[in-house]
Parts: structure tokens; sequence; C-alpha cells
């Protein structure tokens, strides 16, 4: 499987954490507390942590093209849940 990480600066990472399992609950496979996240996409899973002024998000997939679409739809995504538009932020794909 491929990933792609991102980082995410905001002061409320627990917001997103919640308002983003809550809304892909009824679709998805969801399990989150306030620090962790875990949505098992259609696509491949998304992981969602907590961390000292930001978020961590983690997407993997089978291939790029789907790694591709993950990025652009939980980025849209979280950018749509947060209470204020989210600073730009980048995809960093890992390697296999």
């Amino acid at each position: 499987m491929l990933s792609s990480t991102a980082q995410i600066t905001t002061d409320n990472p627990q917001r997103l954490i919640t308002r983003l399992c809550k809304h892909w609950s009824h679709k998805f496979p969801v399990s989150f507390d306030e620090q962790r996240g875990e949505i098992q996409l259609g696509l491949g899973p998304c992981v969602l942590e907590a961390q000292q002024g930001g978020l961590h998000v983690r997407v993997q997939a089978a291939d790029s093209e789907q790694l591709l679409r993950l990025q652009t739809i939980v980025g849209e995504h979280l950018q749509r849940m947060a209470a204020a538009p989210l600073p730009e932020f980048t995809w960093d794909r890992q390697a296999p």
C-alpha cells in the first residue's frame, strides 16, 4: 500500500477528528476518541491523530491514483469540517 501524510495547523484537532469521524460514520467503519480517529474509507484507511498545535493525517491506498483521490477527498472534507478555514497544507507521499 502507498501512503501519504499531512500536518495541519489547528488549535482544536480534537474537534476535527470528532466532526470528520461522525460525518463518515453513517457510511464507513469508524472508530475515534478525542486523540485519534480511524476511518475505513472505500479507497483505503485514513488515520487522524491530535498533536500539540495540529492534526496529523495519514491516508493509504493501493495505487497512486487512489492515493491522490483520497488526499483530495480527505482534504476537502477537513476544510468543510473546520470552524474557520484551515491554513494551506501539503501531502507528503511516503516511499513504499
